[in-house]
């Protein structure tokens, strides 16, 4: 792995050969290819890694549930030693590390992301941190990705590509899901994108997913066999589990974020973080053993119909599962593990949202189906099981086409494409209703101003509004006369004049127009002051207010200029033509042709 990635980044002599050899588009078709066999590898030496120390640390523990609760906090704590003395604390975490490499940093990602994410995450979940793989190894990909473009000087548009195709060859590395990785790509990574982005993509993943293909085992992948047919005679009951895991998408995404927040206490002091986060995990854990890891071994034998198996080696002591303990077992889980995943990330330790997202989606359908079968509708447990993991998949990440295709291929067929359809479309239409932002958006749009719910609004997120500040206006001091106001006017290229106290607070605003019928009265310059000729703007753009706000603003006053305040003080103007103009410059450029 290490010696692939030299070869790639190094600027080595057969690629540049390559290159030179072959058209643009040509060459990136070829280094889809390279990208995606390299990210596939490292979904297949990550999930190997976290497959060794699963097996391992199953052995140190004897299989002692309050041992094997003990683990999370040493992959916590690993973890961020390895993040704070070995990668000095640059590591980013999340989607929203990706998308805003993508929005402001043109599709640059550290080098040391092409390896540290995946020692960070097989520490955390190896050691039984519950959250997923899948995140990480998206990240892997699309930082091989951006750094194969930056090493052989690819443009913006070429460099974003191979970033999409590591990514979608990460996820189809990672399940053996090709066409769910291209997906991925498509509805999570990249605002729009036409044919000619669709084939390098697709390539990548089909690369990706040859890697795993090759290497990984049964075991170690999530597959199942189907038990029944779809029967369209359950399809009012499809539309239920719909709407439920639309809801459940809104419960996941609501307690991830607030548990998560609450370690934002703890920001200065990572090893109370490791604490608070791994005693949290070890009683969860104790007391429901499946929210250890990913939890992929549970979902195994709730589709195969072994629920009780699942809670086996709880530390409450169980030795007779009647049906209302064992669902009020499964609805604990639902509820818990977002908690469990944010104790899991907040704590220190580096996952997504990917595999618990899956993992509560199987938790649902089996719950919802059980209830149903046992109220004397017989319904197929193991397909509402399967159907729900990408229906809360869907909503959570707001990624439905990722949701059904990831379902139906690892199932090995399309008998349930009908349902997965309805399922996935209906849970994110109920997640977007209550939350029109997935978690990973929410983060970046908090953070950075970013939003991806059209082309419109994230091409104008992409524009910094400071950079249009225009400071050339002629301040107008609001002690001054107008004689005072006719001095500047003749020196001035501007029609608007900002009159400001002596502390550069903006008092009002004074146009051309405004004093047109008495500048040329000379009787009137000493008698009339600025004071009296000013009136108060009606719009002021803030230091806090971001791209789109401005232009709402503009819409909203009809105006070509609007002043601009930093900290409460007059800074300058900013032009909605100038603003325009760029929004132009940035479409054609943004256009992933």
């Amino acid at each position: 792995m290490k010696f692939l990635l030299s070869f790639l980044f190094r600027g080595s002599g057969p690629i540049i050969w390559i290159q030179h050899k072959l058209s643009p588009k040509q060459f990136v078709i070829f280094s889809a290819i390279l990208i995606g066999l390299t990210a596939g590898l490292a979904a297949v030496v990550l999930k190997l890694f976290v497959h060794f120390l699963f097996k391992n640390t199953s052995l140190l523990s004897g299989d002692e549930q309050v041992y094997v609760a003990m683990f999370p906090i040493v992959g916590l704590a690993l973890c961020v030693i390895f993040i704070k003395y070995f990668n000095r604390n640059k590591l980013g975490k999340g989607l929203a590390n990706i998308l805003h490499a993508i929005a402001k940093k043109s599709s640059i990602l550290p080098k040391d992301q092409t390896y540290s994410h995946i020692i960070t995450s097989a520490l955390t979940v190896g050691f039984g941190g519950s959250s997923g793989l899948e995140s990480p190894i998206v990240t892997t990909g699309s930082a091989i990705g951006s750094n194969y473009g930056r090493t052989y000087k690819l443009s913006y548009k070429e460099r974003t590509l191979l970033l999409a195709c590591g990514a979608a060859a990460g996820i189809a590395g990672a399940f053996n899901t090709p066409i769910a990785g291209v997906l991925f790509a498509l509805e999570v990574l990249l605002v729009e994108a036409n044919i000619t982005a669709f084939v390098p993509i697709l390539i990548g993943a089909a690369s990706g997913a040859l890697c795993s293909k090759i290497i990984l085992q049964e075991d170690v992948l999530l597959n199942f066999q189907l038990r029944e047919p779809f029967d369209y005679r359950n399809v009012p009951f499809y539309l239920i589990l719909g709407v439920l895991c639309g809801t459940c998408s809104y419960y996941y995404s609501k307690t991830f974020l607030a548990t998560e927040n609450y370690f934002k206490r703890f920001k200065e002091n990572r090893f109370l973080k490791v604490l608070v986060g791994g005693a949290g995990l070890f009683v969860l854990i104790w007391l429901i053993p499946p929210l250890y890891g990913e939890g992929y071994s549970s979902i195994k034998l709730l589709s195969n119909l072994n629920a009780e198996e699942v809670f086996r080696k709880s530390a409450i002591s169980i030795t007779n599962f009647s049906k209302p303990l064992l669902y009020i077992l499964l609805a604990s889980v639902v509820l818990l593990k977002p908690i469990a995943t944010a104790f899991t990330i907040g704590g220190g330790g580096n996952g997504g949202n990917f595999a618990p997202s899956l993992f509560s989606g199987a938790y649902i359908g089996y719950l919802f189906a059980s209830i149903m079968t046992d109220l004397g509708i017989d319904l197929p447990i193991s397909n509402f099981t399967l159907i729900a993991m990408a229906g809360l998949l869907s909503g959570v990440f707001h990624a439905p086409l990722t949701g059904i295709f990831l379902i139906a291929e690892i199932t090995g067929g399309y008998e349930l494409i009908i349902p997965l359809m309805m399922v996935s479309a209906l849970s994110y239409a109920v997640s977007v209703y209550f939350m029109p932002m997935s978690i990973d958006m929410l983060k970046l749009s908090e953070k950075e101003k970013i939003v991806r719910t059209n082309m419109d609004s994230y091409l104008l997120s992409n524009i910094d509004m400071v950079q249009f500040v225009e400071t050339d206006f002629s301040e107008v001091k609001d002690t001054a006369t107008l004689r005072d106001l006719v001095e500047h006017i003749a020196v001035s290229k501007r029609n608007i004049f900002p009159v400001v106290d002596k502390d550069s607070v903006l008092k009002g605003l004074i146009t051309v127009d405004d004093i047109r019928e008495i500048m040329f009265k000379q009787e009137l310059y000493d008698k009339i002051t600025v004071k009296e000729l000013m009136r108060r703007p009606m719009y002021i753009i803030s230091e806090k207010d971001d791209i789109r706000s401005a232009m709402k603003l503009f819409d909203e006053s009809h105006l070509w200029n609007i002043p601009v305040e930093t900290e409460g003080k007059y800074r300058g103007f900013i032009s909605k033509s100038t603003i325009l103009e760029k929004y132009r410059e940035v479409l054609i450029n943004n256009s992933l042709e």
